[in-house]
């Protein structure tokens, strides 16, 4: 039985895993209705895994009920992203300037190897920009060594990929040289400037995405 129970759970965390992808990288638009038979069919479980990862989505506010109560994937607003960044910069700066402490030389080892593959790449793959920015900016906050401020920054960075990539706002190369700045502090360990480069980072993303409205 209980057998049976960890491997209900299991399917129940991959359908959730599969659905959380598919959201974040906007192939399941914002304001798509959530069809469950389908969507059950097509990642081939039956309805129960199914309703269960769609309640933990729901749950997380990444799918919303329309005026009708129907399910559907949440549209991120400007105002959305505008909040959503506002909160990573009261907490991204110091968990960089932590994470100066706990991140090990071989994340930050391969961290630079993966920007300098982009910047040598005249035309880089934009899957595995966004593997990057996922890589360096969770990096961080699970090298904070504060689950708290680790799980806030999980929790916006969501908000802020679905609007950038549902309108498609990320450049080829987004912000080289601030990630080179953020990777290079903690390289030196240098908690000050790993801050610094955090805040200006942020900053500029905001100021990039003002500008394009």
């Amino acid at each position: 039985m209980n057998g049976q129970v960890t491997a209900e759970r299991s399917l129940a965390d991959e359908t959730y895993s599969a659905l959380l992808g598919e959201i974040l990288s906007a192939q399941m638009a914002g304001g798509a209705v959530v069809q469950e038979r389908r969507l059950a069919a097509r990642l081939g479980v039956s309805r129960s895994p199914m309703r269960d990862a769609l309640g933990r989505l729901e749950g997380q506010g990444l799918l919303a009920r329309n005026a009708k109560g129907v399910l559907t994937v949440r549209i991120v607003t400007l105002s959305d992203y505008l909040n959503s960044v506002a909160m990573r910069m009261l907490v991204e700066p110091s968990a960089a300037a932590q994470a100066c402490k706990g991140i090990t030389a071989e994340t930050v080892a391969d961290l630079a190897a993966m920007l300098q593959e982009i910047e040598l790449d005249p035309d880089p793959d934009p899957e595995f920009v966004w593997k990057f920015d996922d890589a360096l900016h969770q990096g961080i906050a699970d090298a904070s060594g504060n689950p708290f401020m680790a799980d806030t920054i999980l929790q916006m960075r969501r908000y802020t990929t679905i609007f950038e990539r549902q309108r498609k706002l990320a450049q080829r190369k987004p912000g080289l040289a601030d990630h080179q700045g953020i990777v290079n502090a903690l390289m030196d360990r240098d908690a000050d400037a790993a801050r610094m480069a955090m805040t200006l980072h942020l900053e500029r993303v905001r100021q990039n995405v003002l500008s394009t409205y």
